[in-house]
C-alpha cells in the first residue's frame, strides 16, 4: 500500500482538479483545527486552562482523522480492492513532487527574475522576512526547507503509513498540521499549542533520523557528496540546532554538499539565533539548489528501495 501511495504521488502529485473539487486532507484537518481555535482557545482565559483547552481541541482533532480513516479504510477493505484504494487515498499524505516542484521554484526564480524573483519563491515555503535574505541566504533557505520538509512532508508520512496503514498516515499529518498552525510560541498559541507541539517533536523523531540516513546513502551514490561530511556534519551539528528534529536532515544536507545551513535567521522582526550546520560554504547559489535536489531524488528512490523490500520481506 505505501509503495503504491509514494509511487502515484510521484507520478501525479494531488490534481489541481481534485483539489478544486473536494480540497485535500490537510485543508479538512485545517478547517477543523481554526474552528477550534477559535471557539476554545480563549484570549482572557489562565495558561493552564489555555493548554488543557489545546490539549482537549488536538485530541478531538485527532479522533475526528482517525474515524474518518477508519472508515475510508473499512469502505475499500469491503470493496474487494483494499490495497489498491488505500494506497490511492494514502498518495495524499506524502508531498515528494509538489516539494521538489516549490524548491526548483526558487532556483528558477533567481535564474529569470533575480533577488526579486528568489525572494518571492522562497517566501512561498519559508516563513523568515525575505526582504532580509540575500541572495546566498535565499538559496540556504531553500535548501533548508527541502531539507526539512523531506523529514516531515515525505519520510515521516511514509514511516507511519507504513507502521500503521492509512489511518496512521492520516494522523501523523493531523499532529503535524496542529503543529503548524497553532504550535508556535507566540502570546496566542505558547498556551493552547504546546501539546500539539510536543506531540509533534515525538512522530517526527523516527523519521528525522531515517532522513539523515537516507541523505547519507545518496551522498554515497551522487557524485560531488560527501557521505563522510554528511556523517560528520550529523554527529557534530544535528543535537545543537533550536529543534530537536530539523537538525539532522539539514546537518546531513549541509554536510553532504559542502555548504552551512540553518544560523542565525530572522522571521517577520525577530531574530533567530541558533547553530550553523555543517562547516562548508555559506554563500550558497542556485547551482547549489540543483544539486541538493538530486540529492533529494536520489534520496527519495532509497526510501522507495526500502519500502519495496519490506513488502517484499512482509509477503514472505
Amino acid at each position: 500500500m505505501l509503495a503504491l501511495a509514494l509511487a502515484a504521488e510521484a507520478a501525479l502529485g494531488y490534481p489541481d482538479r481534485l483539489y478544486r473539487a473536494l480540497g485535500h486532507p490537510v485543508t479538512w484537518i485545517g478547517r477543523l483545527i481554526a474552528a477550534l481555535d477559535r471557539s476554545l482557545n480563549r484570549e482572557g482565559a489562565a495558561p493552564a486552562q489555555r493548554r488543557a483547552a489545546g490539549l482537549l481541541a488536538l485530541a478531538l482533532v485527532l479522533a475526528a482523522t482517525a474515524a474518518g480513516a477508519l472508515l475510508l479504510t473499512l469502505a475499500a477493505q469491503a470493496s474487494g480492492f483494499g490495497i489498491i484504494l488505500c494506497g490511492l487515498f494514502a498518495a495524499s499524505l506524502p508531498a515528494q513532487r509538489s516539494l521538489h516542484e516549490h524548491v526548483a521554484r526558487v532556483a528558477a526564480g533567481l535564474t529569470e527574475g533575480g533577488l526579486a524573483g528568489g525572494r518571492r519563491a522562497v517566501s512561498m515555503i519559508v516563513g523568515r522576512n525575505p526582504e532580509t535574505l540575500d541572495e546566498a541566504a535565499v538559496c540556504r533557505a531553500a535548501i533548508e526547507s527541502l531539507a526539512e520538509n523531506f523529514s516531515d512532508g515525505v519520510v515521516a508520512p511514509a514511516f507511519w503509513i507504513g507502521a500503521a496503514g492509512l489511518p496512521g498516515g492520516a494522523l501523523y499529518k493531523a499532529v503535524n498540521t496542529a503543529d503548524s498552525m497553532i504550535g508556535h510560541r507566540t502570546p496566542r498559541h505558547a498556551a493552547f499549542g504546546w501539546a500539539a507541539a510536543r506531540l509533534d517533536d515525538l512522530v517526527n523523531l523516527p523519521a528525522s533520523r531515517l532522513t539523515a540516513a537516507l541523505l547519507i546513502g545518496a551522498a554515497l551514490l551522487r557524485p560531488g557528496c560527501s557521505a563522510r561530511g554528511a556523517m560528520r556534519a550529523v554527529r557534530r551539528d544535528a543535537r545543537r540546532h533550536r529543534s530537536p528534529n530539523a537538525g539532522w536532515p539539514e546537518a546531513a544536507m549541509a554536510g553532504a554538499l559542502g555548504l552551512r545551513l540553518a544560523g542565525p535567521r530572522i522571521y517577520g522582526t525577530t531574530r533567530v539565533d541558533d547553530h550553523w550546520m555543517g562547516d562548508g560554504r555559506a554563500e550558497a547559489t542556485a547551482a547549489d539548489i540543483g544539486r541538493a535536489l538530486a540529492l533529494y531524488r536520489t534520496a527519495c528512490g532509497l526510501l522507495w528501495g526500502l519500502v519495496l523490500a519490506a513488502a517484499f520481506v512482509s509477503l514472505r
